[in-house]
C-alpha cells in the first residue's frame, strides 16, 4: 500500500471552514484506479495547528497516474479560492511504502 499525508497548517479560527471544505469535496478520487481511502484528521487541541490529509493507494503508480488526470486538476482547483488567512503555510507532503499492515498479517 502506498500513503500520502500532506501536513496542512491551518490556522485555528478557520478550522471550522477548512472542514467544510472537505466535507462538500466533489469526492473526483474516491473512483480513481487504485484508490482506496482519504482520511482528514484534525489535530488535537493545543497539539498542532496541523490538519493531516492521508491518501490510501494499492501502489504508487495508481497515485501519480491519479496526479496526471483532469479529475485531480479539478479537485484541487479550490486550494487556490481559500479565504485569506485560512492557511498558515504551505502544506507538506510526505509519502510512504506500508510494509507492515496488522490486518493483512
Amino acid at each position: 500500500m502506498f500513503i500520502t499525508m500532506n501536513r496542512i497548517p491551518v490556522n485555528p479560527e478557520f478550522s471550522e471552514a477548512f472542514e467544510e471544505r472537505f466535507a462538500s469535496r466533489a469526492g473526483l478520487v474516491d473512483h480513481a484506479p487504485g484508490f482506496v481511502r482519504n482520511l482528514v484528521m484534525r489535530p488535537e487541541k493545543n497539539s498542532s495547528d496541523r490538519y493531516i490529509v492521508m491518501t490510501l493507494w494499492e501502489s504508487e503508480a495508481d497515485f501519480v497516474a491519479w496526479t496526471k488526470t483532469d479529475d485531480f486538476k479539478k479537485a484541487h482547483s479550490g486550494v487556490h479560492q481559500a479565504p485569506e488567512g485560512m492557511y498558515l503555510g504551505p502544506g507538506k507532503i510526505e509519502v510512504y511504502e506500508t510494509v507492515l499492515d496488522s490486518l493483512t498479517e
